[in-house]
């Protein structure tokens, strides 16, 4: 019997979502009886003639209709595009109306994470926007508890709303060890939510 899942969805343009994703992934698979599912969304182009491979060339595949139906609780990443999640993703996101529709998503947990380029980037509104069309599926949004020591001390990436990372103006910066660490920690913290929250 196949184990439930968490879905770690994300978009990702140079990599440090990417990176975030994969620290998520690893605290969800900390978790006993679920593991972490890694998807990505396809890029958009406003060329019409512009299309994109079926499986990209390299990292997670591109999620399906049942990824996302299925799992058992979700986190959300994308970098900021001005206080806003890409365009892909939401262009993503727009395309669930079957699921809002037969209520596929009802009742099950769910986080965001984001990226900026500076500090004061827009992570916390990326973070809340991206938030909600989770709250329209019904989904129980969960963020990261003070509990976390690492939220009251970083001067990097890090908020009660997701993860966050400051990636740099090239993103050039890689994961801090408290990102890193509160990625970790929210990948855990919605494995044990799918786990209790999990329809027999």
């Amino acid at each position: 019997m196949a184990l439930p899942y968490v879905l770690v969805l994300y978009y990702s343009r140079n990599g440090s979502t990417a990176n975030m994703a994969r620290a998520l992934a690893e605290g969800i698979e900390q978790v006993s009886g679920i593991e972490a599912r890694l998807r990505t969304v396809p890029a958009i182009s406003p060329m019409t003639e512009a299309t994109q491979p079926a499986i990209p060339e390299e990292g997670a595949i591109y999620c399906t209709e049942d990824d996302l139906r299925y799992c058992s609780g979700l986190l959300l990443g994308s970098p900021t595009r001005f206080g806003n999640m890409a365009a892909a993703m939401k262009y993503f996101i727009d395309s669930t109306s079957s699921l809002w529709l037969s209520g596929a998503l009802i009742d099950k947990p769910a986080g965001t994470f984001t990226s900026t380029s500076s500090l004061h980037g827009g992570q916390e509104t990326t973070l809340l926007t991206m938030a909600l069309p989770l709250l329209h599926h019904g989904m129980i949004w969960a963020g990261i508890p003070y509990s976390n020591p690492e939220l009251s001390s970083t001067t990097e990436g890090g908020t009660p709303y997701g993860a966050s990372h400051v990636s740099g103006a090239k993103g050039q910066c890689e994961l801090s060890a408290t990102e890193q660490k509160l990625c970790f920690e929210q990948g855990k913290r919605l494995a044990r939510l799918a786990l209790k929250l999990q329809v027999l």
